[in-house]
């Protein structure tokens, strides 16, 4: 799968947002109409609206591709992002707080334009986390973002599908998928939320059969790419179409699937879950790391629930600390 000449272990293309999280109770998302674990798109003045009726606050960057990639830096692999922000105070911060996670990000930001965006997240006290969008500046990112050397030189591109919600991404995602291909490197895709996969169905099956080789996506999505009611049947359906996906499912862990094989993982043990933000984003963290360093799919897996297991005993979709560790305790596992 990599050979050694590659710049980058993985670059991902996403919408590159500051997080903004706070405690909330069931009634609040009622009475804000928002439906319980999913992610909704509103425009400005819905997401002013909202942020007024949020408890206190605290802000960090997210984004989904950029959560996994700064985790793929925390594991010690060599991570750059493409994503767009506003030359604003926001977009300042995003900038700064990923180049800290050591991940390289130089992709030019907008002068003029919509804001940086910004996703607000309410925690509930089962730790689901229930998400506002404000794509802001993202809806910027077009293909003369992608940079062909960075995609060249990595030995997978990774694409949230959070992307394809607007045409300019669309264009940039299937270019970063040809020069990758173009170049004999891999494109992963994560399905990112069941609500994207209803929006894009058709169009993601077409995607998946013709750009993607490696699918990540959790139990509800697959189930909904495939319209199918039962998790094997989906199993059976993905194996078809890539060479490689991986699909968690929450306390029963996670399966690997080829063509040719399939691998159960347990869910790692965690001692208290705080809030789920970021675990899929960690998760696909784990597995890429893995992939691009030799790892038996196996432990690439268990690595993969490890770092999700991390993230969710706190607030927020990054971690403070070098993950390093892990990968000697998936190897050991």
């Amino acid at each position: 799968m990599t050979d050694g000449t590659s710049s980058y272990d993985v670059v991902g293309l996403g919408n590159a947002i500051v997080d903004v999280l706070s405690e909330a109770e069931d009634t609040l998302l009622q009475r804000l109409d928002l439906a319980k674990g999913t992610m909704t798109l509103v425009d400005e003045t819905r997401m002013n609206s909202l942020y007024g009726s949020m408890a206190a606050a605290i802000e960090s960057s997210g984004g989904s591709a950029a959560n996994t990639l700064a985790a793929v830096a925390g594991l010690g692999g060599d991570a750059a992002y493409i994503g767009k922000v506003q030359s604003d105070q926001l977009g300042e911060i995003f900038r700064h707080d990923i180049r800290a996670t050591g991940v390289s990000f130089e992709t030019e930001p907008l002068k003029e334009g919509p804001a940086t965006a910004r996703c607000l997240v309410f925690v509930t006290p089962d730790a689901q986390r229930t998400m506002a969008t404000y794509l802001g500046a993202c809806v910027e990112l077009g293909p003369d973002d992608v940079d062909e050397a960075v995609i060249k030189g990595s030995k997978i591109t990774y694409m949230e599908g959070y992307l394809w919600d607007r045409p300019k991404a669309k264009e940039a995602f299937l270019k970063a998928a040809r020069v990758a291909h173009d170049a004999g490197r891999q494109v992963a895709l994560s399905l990112s939320d069941p609500f994207c996969v209803d929006r894009w169905r058709t169009e993601f099956l077409d995607l998946i059969d013709g750009h993607v080789d490696i699918v990540i996506a959790n139990e509800a999505e697959i189930m909904s790419l495939y319209q199918v009611d039962d998790f094997d049947k989906a199993v059976g359906e993905v194996a078809l179409h890539c060479s490689l996906a991986a699909l968690t499912r929450s306390d029963k862990g996670s399966v690997i699937v080829t063509p040719e094989s399939r691998h159960v993982i347990p869910a790692a043990p965690v001692s208290k879950v705080v809030d789920t933000t970021g675990a899929g984003d960690l998760y696909a963290a784990g597995l890429l790391y893995g992939l691009t360093h030799n790892m038996p799919l196996p432990e690439a897996g268990t690595l993969a629930g490890l770092v999700a297991a991390e993230v969710l005993t706190r607030y927020g979709a990054r971690i403070d600390h070098s993950l390093v560790p892990l990968v000697e305790q998936a190897r050991a596992a």
